[in-house]
């Protein structure tokens, strides 16, 4: 196992790297520019609220795991605005040579699953690949027309992407998006409608990005939010499968990550080893859950509801795996950093034994069993004698 997960776990330290990936777009507060990562936790929670609208052939699960890899060789190549003169074929090329590269960092048999879906989405024939297509088209534009005072360049560029841009064709693929977005930019009242209606969930889930953790990135410039936390440990969990016990649904475990910090917006992030009331940090997502799922439809309003209460009950078999998860990924990076958020919070052995390893014990045994002497040894090295 221990060969196997040390090739698992390269390529999830590598992918932190999206992180620092910026791209064309800003967050909508127009505070800073919005990278890669977070982007790709964005798209998933876009194709999750607006699966109503995806044809019946399409499998919204699939779509989900390509959005979360569609931007993974961007690490190498960089992000490339639709609007700049570019040599698209040299990116292509580029861009094959990156996946090359990343996906080969994995045992064979996922590295080639893995390819073959990001290859999918590339290739935007299968009914899966056109409509994550069709979201990854949609994002960037309401990313600039919902923002409260818009970069004006950025209108222009979503002005000329809706026309005669990539953009241009969801008129006949997602008229509803192409019609709410030519209501945004030309000031006209916008047309209620399934997706229209679903809209103002996914601009509020923008303040994501905006929320600090205790954690840092793997490079140490920074600490990570939360928006790319959550996409983080969906990679985690989704490469990490094979340690979940007998019977786990990989499709609600991601999903439940994908909504699982979505109260932070409210609520804002309670660092495990800080001093926190823990009543009064419950009350508080209790109520921004009701907040923020309250901006949806009744149908997804419920059953988002249900899936983060299932989250946080951890009493379910794919809830505990997704917690598992969400407290094994910060202690990776704790160890490539040095210790992180342990020295900042005066961390001990056993805090790490009872805060992190009974939820991983209780979801993913066999990742405790692995993760338990690199944690020792840390912590024997930092306090010798």
């Amino acid at each position: 196992m221990t060969e196997r997960l040390s090739a698992q776990l390269e390529f999830l330290k590598r992918a932190d790297r999206l992180k620092s990936v910026d791209r064309a777009n800003a967050l909508l507060d127009q505070s800073r520019s919005e990278n890669a990562a977070e982007h790709s936790w964005h798209l998933a929670l876009w194709a999750l609220v607006m699966q109503p609208l995806a044809a019946d052939d399409v499998d919204i699960n699939r779509v989900i795991q390509m959005l979360l890899l569609h931007d993974l060789v961007e690490i190498i190549v960089g992000d490339h605005p639709i609007h700049l003169d570019t040599d698209w074929t040299a990116v292509e090329r580029a861009e094959r040579a990156a996946a090359d590269q990343l996906f080969g960092l994995l045992p064979d048999d996922q590295g080639g699953t893995f390819r073959a879906l990001w290859e999918e989405f590339e290739a935007d024939k299968s009914p899966d690949a056109k409509f994550a297509k069709y979201l990854d088209r949609c994002q960037p534009l309401f990313q600039v027309l919902c923002a409260p005072a818009p970069n004006p360049q950025h209108v222009e560029v979503a002005r000329d992407n809706l026309r005669d841009g990539r953009a241009a064709y969801l008129a006949h693929e997602l008229p509803e998006a192409h019609a709410l977005a030519s209501a945004l930019l030309y000031g006209q009242p916008a047309p209620k409608t399934a997706f229209s209606e679903r809209l103002p969930f996914l601009t509020e889930a923008d303040q994501l990005k905006s929320v600090y953790r205790a954690s840092r990135i793997l490079s140490g410039e920074r600490f990570e939010n939360s928006a790319e936390h959550s996409w983080h440990i969906m990679l985690f969990a989704w490469v990490l499968e094979e340690y979940a016990q007998p019977g786990v649904s990989m499709d609600r475990v991601l999903q439940m990550l994908l909504l699982h910090d979505i109260v932070e917006i409210d609520a804002g992030d309670h660092p495990i080893h800080g001093q926190v009331d823990h009543a009064a940090q419950e009350a508080e997502e209790q109520a921004a859950a009701e907040r923020l799922f309250g901006l949806l439809p009744e149908t997804p309003q419920k059953a988002f509801m249900a899936l983060w209460q299932e989250f946080e009950a951890a009493e379910s078999a794919d809830a505990r795996f997704a917690k598992a998860i969400d407290r094994f990924q910060t202690p990776i990076g704790n160890l490539e950093t040095g210790g992180g958020s342990w020295v900042d919070f005066d961390v001990t052995f056993a805090q790490i034994e009872h805060r992190v390893g009974t939820p991983v014990q209780r979801g993913a045994p066999d990742l405790w069993a692995w993760l338990r002497p690199q944690l020792s040894n840390f912590f024997t090295e930092k306090t010798p004698g």
